[in-house]
């Protein structure tokens, strides 16, 4: 199949996606993800390298929007929770899911490592764009999951960094080029959009994706990530998207209306509904391995640092994609995992992105306008503004 008739499939598919999204309130992001598993598996698509292209810049852009709406004040209130909340996400499916994998599935240590990483994640792009559809990401409870999240999946980035990358020289450039954007972009932001801004070309948006597309080229280079430099970016910046919203609304527009669509489809394709099929009984076990430790580690830490909504956070915080993604595909080109290995992370990482996310959503999803923080609110400090320890969660 061309690539034109590929493309013309997925708009056809993102344009429905959209249209069942507002009929049944759900995350367009959790359907563009199911109907990309049922054309996938309709068409017999495989991924073209175009949408490979689009899709991983598109990953990174949500990442740095994601970076963008963390509230910085906030953070540095409750830093312990977040840490707490993050590094408990993390720890908990990658112990687990790596002892599974190495002791009851036969699987070497480098194989059950990659497992344990590739499952410990949460998806930065599934939360991020849950929270902005439904007005979340301006509240209290979506800012404190937003930050648990970036800790759990910086876990993530530093155990695959830590236990299997070998950067090259060009770590150099990269690491130095990151610090000089997430040090000058904000410096010289207000005049570059005083400058350029409010304009048709929209300059200041195409300042935002040079950026990213120079961390994305320099760490391929230098056999490393663009995704924490980029969320680190987002987050030195997020205090001028404060003050100016509209930049940021139409930067949001450009990445939502045409860029994410791609990303969550690109993850649905990888799904062979044969293979699921095949190996339903493992895939269970495996998905069992990530979503078990994320309940039972994060929801009493949740009841505390995010009640009352204790459950809705511990399922956001089981969701994963991004990460679970590179480092699944990490370990097939580095030849640690086979094509039958990679192919059950990564159906169990797209199915811990629409079951727990479509839970939540169904069941225990706040009302933002009920949830909009009040200036007392943002002012307080503590593990759980107004809540005891013990209240009732969900």
């Amino acid at each position: 199949m061309s690539d034109v008739a590929v493309a013309a499939i997925l708009a056809t598919t993102i344009l429905l996606a959209s249209t069942i999204s507002v009929e049944i309130g759900f995350s367009v992001a959790l359907i563009e993800l199911a109907l990309g598993v049922v054309v996938g598996n309709a068409f017999h698509l495989s991924t073209p390298d175009w949408l490979s292209f689009v899709g991983s810049f598109a990953g990174i852009v949500l990442t740095f929007l994601a970076g963008a709406e963390v509230d910085v004040p906030q953070f540095k209130r409750e830093w312990k929770a977040s840490l707490i909340l993050g590094g408990v996400s993390f720890a908990g499916p990658f112990v687990v899911t790596g002892l599974f994998a190495h002791y009851a599935l036969g699987w070497n240590r480098q194989q059950a490592e990659i497992a344990g990483i590739a499952l410990s994640t949460t998806s930065l792009a599934i939360v991020y764009a849950v929270l902005v559809e439904t007005g979340l990401n301006r509240t209290l409870v979506g800012k404190r999951l937003m930050s648990a999240t970036f800790v759990t999946d910086f876990g993530t980035a530093a155990a695959l960094s830590i236990l299997f990358i070998k950067p090259n020289l060009w770590i150099v450039p990269f690491v130095l080029a990151s610090a000089a954007l997430i040090f000058a972009l904000p410096r010289i932001a207000p005049f570059f959009f005083k400058r350029y801004g409010n304009r048709v070309i929209e300059p200041e948006i195409k300042l935002v994706f040079a950026s990213i597309f120079l961390l994305i080229w320099l760490g391929d280079r230098a056999h490393s990530h663009a995704v924490l430099p980029a969320f680190i970016l987002g987050l030195a910046l997020s205090s001028h998207y404060q003050e100016h919203r509209k930049e940021q609304e139409r930067l949001r527009v450009v990445a939502f209306a045409f860029l994410t669509p791609f990303f969550f489809m690109k993850g649905g394709l990888n799904v062979s509904l044969g293979a699921v099929w095949a190996n339903v009984g493992l895939l269970g076990l495996l998905f069992a391995a990530k979503i078990v430790p994320k309940l039972f580690g994060v929801y009493p830490l949740a009841r505390r640092y995010a009640a009352p909504h204790g459950v809705f956070t511990t399922l956001l915080m089981s969701t994963g994609l991004t990460f679970g993604t590179i480092s699944s595909l990490y370990g097939l080109n580095a030849g640690i995992i086979n094509k039958t290995q990679f192919s059950l992370l990564i159906t169990v990482v797209v199915l811990s992105a629409i079951i727990p996310t479509a839970i939540a959503q169904r069941f225990f999803q706040p009302e933002a306008a009920s949830e909009a923080e009040s200036p007392v609110d943002s002012a307080r400090a503590g593990p759980a503004e107004g809540a005891p320890s013990g209240s009732t969660s969900g």
